[in-house]
């Protein structure tokens, strides 16, 4: 028996629990779902497999490595939500996925891959960052659901003549009945990014129950 073997493979798990930990010290950084120990977990667990899947041969390491992208991505389903008419954790849930497939490449060897992607991977999350907020300072387009308390024309009316009177272009997406309550989905572009107005307006309107953004 060639203990080699065995020392190779650890050297291999150690890898991929550096690279997990990197990733996840940034996901841990923004209070993220998946974190610090939960990226090293899926990043060792991924490498495992892949050593796991070539020992067992009889050409088997194809369906093991299908079986992890198909195990990962019920983990990554669980950190995407919806919160109001938004949706979060699309990022995270992609960061599994890469850090995953970073674990198979490590267990294949193929080390040169794997720190290339690794770079890549840091270089997104931590110094695309500035830029990611510069381009949505420049994002002039959102959505409002708005539920009013009762379901008259006169509230639809007030607020289209609010946008037109404050050169905001708006489209009404959706109408919608909830026993008495109406509540209206608007897509809104406000050139001037003016909506501070909006939500003043939407604040202190009597007939509103609610509104998200």
């Amino acid at each position: 028996m060639d203990i080699s073997i065995y020392f190779e493979e650890a050297a291999q798990v150690s890898v991929a629990f550096v690279i997990g930990a990197i990733i996840g010290l940034e996901r841990e950084f923004r209070s993220k779902p998946a974190g610090f120990r939960t990226m090293i977990l899926i990043c060792v667990g991924s490498c495992l497999y892949t050593i796991v899947s070539k020992e067992v041969g009889n050409g088997s390491a194809d369906r093991i490595a299908s079986n992890i992208v198909t195990g990962i991505g019920f983990i990554g389903a669980g950190v995407i939500f919806k919160e109001g008419i938004s949706v979060n954790g699309l990022t995270t849930a992609a960061l599994i996925w890469v850090t995953a497939a970073l674990g198979m490449a490590i267990g294949y060897h193929n080390y040169p891959l794997a720190v290339v992607v690794s770079v890549i991977v840091v270089i997104t999350l931590f110094v695309l960052e500035p830029v990611h907020r510069f381009i949505n300072r420049f994002h002039k387009v959102k959505d409002y659901r708005i539920t009013t308390i009762s379901v008259g024309d006169h509230f639809k009316q007030e607020l289209e003549s609010f946008f037109t009177n404050n050169d905001m272009d708006f489209r009404c997406m959706k109408t919608i009945k909830e026993n008495t309550d109406a509540v209206y989905v608007y897509r809104i572009s406000s050139p001037k990014k003016d909506y501070d107005a909006i939500n003043s307006f939407l604040l202190n309107h009597k007939e509103v129950r609610s509104f998200e953004v």
